[in-house]
């Protein structure tokens, strides 16, 4: 079939008055305050309880109301999904490819409604919100391609002339669990959901709590490109619940986890547990924090990588796994970083991101705001606050940009994950001794090394020990299709989302030999 090359969605210039004016109306004309229910089997379900999701940046305002699934629902979504495995993992991969690239098609010509709604569910600003849809596409359009491709592994093997004729084929699992994050809660949760399916496997999804709107929509998005009923079962519901309940459940096949540290080793313990009746070990895909650093060498340009520490440090204010929550800075360059970082950082608009210029928008929740700021009494004891250390919770859940520096390695800041807009710093007598600070941690997802020495550039391909490593460049915005993403250590199972061995972890090989 001919197929156009695939290329990432363009983002949005927002410079554009066009491009302004369409993404305000998308934020007057959402439909706040609607009621969403599951979707198991195609059939909309009410519950007794419902969930309120609000506008972290406005609390008063009210975005939806999800109904919640108890275990009732999840044991009948559990039996919706074996049951649409029989015939869904039997479709031809073109079929469900077809599905995915429709459903790319609907999101962009929906491109302000998704982002627009992050902007009012998640907090993301413009500009980040058009990325989070731009990647959610990207990973349609990838996905997509990719199990076209899987399907001629075959050519891989070697039959023998006259004797036998050998076939390779990849397979679906069955039926997974798909967690989800709120942080990126289009991109992802497409993804993650994407790669599933396509590979022929039903899914029992369940968001992220402060995102299920979103989540919703996507659904709706992929009944209208033809997803047949029972393949994607929609069942928002409380972790220690439903989520523990699916990770033990016996006929579940694999779960594909992003989230926290925490929550990722609990799944992982859970699902290595054999269940009665089990006949599978589950497959885990996790991927989960990241205590992310940019090192800066001597003798580098000042500016560029202040720059780059700033904006993968308050991208999102901060709540990316990729965040730079670490810069590590030469001596010889420490000073000048240092007042460039503080410079750039003052300069940066904070406040409601509905607004265009907003570049740093509130935190996800009151949890998450009450965490951070506890991280803000131990910066100041264990290093020198020179930016920030404020937030507000009075009408959103608002925290300054904070940059905390001369700090240890060893320190708490440097070594926890606090996801959120936070910036621990310190200072390297070397770049050897830069080198390890940055693997001191438990964490190694994404990284970024400045530096002009050839030298130290090859150093840190080899020793810098992180599943995505940028040289003089941030460490935040991977590209599907560009930089598959994933990290070592506790960051995850190393799983990388966005190339191109992702979908091989949703299948199984079978090799098939027939004697001529």
């Amino acid at each position: 079939m001919a197929m156009y090359e695939y290329k990432t969605e363009e983002l949005l210039d927002f410079s554009l008055s066009q491009n302004q004016e369409a993404y305000q109306k998308a934020l007057k004309s959402l439909p706040l305050g609607k009621t969403y229910p599951l979707i198991i089997g195609g059939k909309r379900i009410e519950t007794s309880r419902q969930m309120i999701s609000i506008n972290p940046a406005l609390i008063s305002e009210v975005i939806g109301i999800i109904h919640q699934a108890s275990l009732k629902e999840a044991e009948l979504a559990m039996a919706t999904a074996l049951e649409s495995f029989k015939t869904w993992s039997l479709t031809s991969p073109q079929f469900r490819a077809d599905v995915l690239f429709k459903a790319a098609a609907i999101i962009r010509r929906r491109k302000f409604f998704f982002s627009a709604l992050m902007t009012k569910e998640a907090g993301k600003p413009w500009v980040e919100a058009d990325a989070d849809t731009a990647e959610a596409i990207d990973f349609l359009e990838y996905y997509g391609r990719q199990i076209l491709e899987l399907q001629h592994i075959d050519a891989k093997v070697q039959s023998r002339p006259k004797m036998e004729r050998n076939e390779y084929r990849y397979i679906p699992l069955g039926v997974g669990a798909i967690i989800t994050p709120w942080n990126f809660p289009l991109a992802i949760l497409t993804g993650m959901t994407a790669a599933a399916v396509v590979s022929g496997n039903t899914v029992l999804l369940k968001p992220a709590s402060p995102t299920q709107v979103i989540a919703y929509h996507f659904v709706q998005v992929m009944e209208e490109a033809g997803l047949p009923a029972g393949v994607i079962n929609f069942i928002p519901g409380r972790g220690s619940e439903i989520g523990e309940w699916i990770v033990n459940h016996p006929k579940t096949r694999f779960i594909s986890f992003t989230g926290s540290k925490e929550v990722g080793i609990a799944i992982y313990e859970k699902a290595a547990k054999v269940q009665k009746g089990q006949i599978w070990l589950k497959r885990v895909i996790a991927e989960m924090g990241g205590k992310d650093a940019i090192l800066v060498d001597a003798g580098v340009d000042a500016e560029a990588a202040a720059d780059a520490i700033v904006k993968s440090a308050f991208g999102f204010s901060g709540q990316k796994c990729s965040a730079c929550s670490r810069a590590i800075i030469h001596q010889d360059k420490y000073a000048e970083v240092l007042d460039l970082i503080i410079k750039k950082t003052k300069a940066l608009k904070v406040g409601n991101p509905e607004s265009s210029d907003t570049q740093v928008g509130p935190v996800i929740d009151e949890a998450a705001f009450d965490r951070i700021m506890a991280y803000m009494a131990i910066g100041k004891k264990e290093g020198r606050l020179v930016l920030g250390g404020t937030g507000s919770k009075e009408h959103g859940y608002f925290i300054n940009p904070t940059v905390v520096c001369d700090v240890s390695p060893q320190s708490k800041i440097m070594q926890e994950e606090i996801f959120g807009p936070y910036l621990a710093v310190c200072s390297a007598k070397s770049f050897e001794e830069g080198l390890e600070i940055v693997n001191n941690t438990e964490y190694g997802l994404t990284g970024a090394v400045f530096s002009n020495n050839r030298h130290h550039l090859e150093m840190a391909r080899q020793h810098f020990h992180v599943g995505n490593l940028y040289i003089n460049r941030k460490c935040t915005g991977a590209i599907v299709g560009y930089q598959p993403f994933g990290g070592f250590n506790m960051s995850g199972t190393d799983s990388k989302a966005g190339g191109p061995d992702y979908l091989v972890l949703h299948m199984q090989g079978k090799s098939i030999c027939e004697q001529l």
